[in-house]
């Protein structure tokens, strides 16, 4: 895999501090963002290098690993074992001949790559002191976000997104949550020493341009409701996520009341033709510049219910 410079990325060096990262991240993700880059295949593909960059650096023991390691910062945990177990076996690691290398500090790419294959079956299978095995590790899994409206996962849908410079087709299924992260598998980088394909894991960053307040599978809405209508019942029209309906006002309703349409919320996840339900809560609108006759009305009722 092609080594990919973070810092470089977030046009940054290696003394940048936590503060320093995260305002480099914010900068650069605003003048790539998709959204201000429509249809930029350039822009997109930076901007997912921006977010996988500032993911391994704004985490300390992630940066700590890809200061050390580099590329393959993912098998730091693997590598520092098997460091050890040589180590207590013969107080260094083998080199060619039978000769012993000591290696410290941090690996530049081309040295790690022959440390690596040293200690794991590639050379040093050939003549020197290791055991001939080797070692796969899976590769490095990419992280994308992927923005939609609410309405856009009502229904499932198909999207190409680009990541790393190649098109990947995929099918979003309606009802995907915020926040919620699917993996396609074999999208990531490649594997190390032969190794399996890592991951492409997408995030959905979900915006609600709605009226309508989500919960997983149901709807929450709340509807004005006319003080007349309330008190002596009646009908009135609603917006559903998908069109309107009427419904029954019973006499004498009072303001918070809440009512449900079975089946009118959000799909439910892989589930098909499952839905969740829409709650309506009513909210009584008092009238207002009453005139002189009806304020006289309105103090005769006073005056019966008294």
């Amino acid at each position: 895999m092609d080594f990919i410079d973070y810092y470089k990325i977030l046009e940054l060096d290696k003394s940048a501090t936590q503060a320093d990262i995260k305002k480099a991240y914010r900068k650069l993700a605003r003048k790539f963002h998709p959204d201000l880059n429509p249809n930029d295949k350039t822009a997109q593909a930076k901007f997912q290098q921006i977010n996988e960059a500032n993911e391994v650096l704004s985490d300390p023991e992630n940066r700590k690993k890809y200061d050390e390691y580099g590329k393959d910062w993912k098998h730091a945990d693997q590598f520092e074992q098997a460091k050890q177990q040589r180590s207590q076996g013969g107080g260094g690691f083998g080199g060619f001949g039978g000769g012993q290398q000591q290696y410290s500090g941090n690996f530049d790419d081309d040295r790690f790559s022959d440390f690596f294959e040293e200690m794991f079956g590639g050379r040093a299978g050939a003549g020197g002191t290791g055991r001939g095995r080797t070692t796969h590790f899976k590769g490095q899994d990419f992280n994308a976000e992927l923005q939609l409206n609410l309405k856009d996962i009502y229904t499932s849908q198909k999207q190409t997104i680009t990541v790393n410079g190649k098109n990947i087709r995929l099918t979003i299924p309606a009802g995907v949550e915020n926040g919620q992260t699917i993996k396609i598998k074999g999208h990531g980088g490649p594997g190390v020493q032969g190794g399996p394909k890592g991951d492409l894991l997408i995030t959905f960053n979900i915006r609600n341009n709605t009226n309508f307040k989500r919960e997983k599978e149901n709807l929450y809405a709340t509807v004005d409701l006319d003080f007349y209508t309330a008190l002596l019942g009646g009908e009135i029209t609603v917006d559903t996520f998908t069109g309107k309906v009427k419904l029954t006002v019973k006499p004498e309703t009072q303001s918070g009341t809440k009512v449900k349409l079975k089946g009118k919320g959000f799909p439910k996840y892989k589930k098909e033709a499952q839905f969740g339900d829409l709650y309506i809560t009513y909210q009584i609108k008092m009238p207002s510049d009453l005139s002189a006759k009806e304020k006289e009305l309105f103090q005769e009722l006073q005056k019966l219910r008294s």
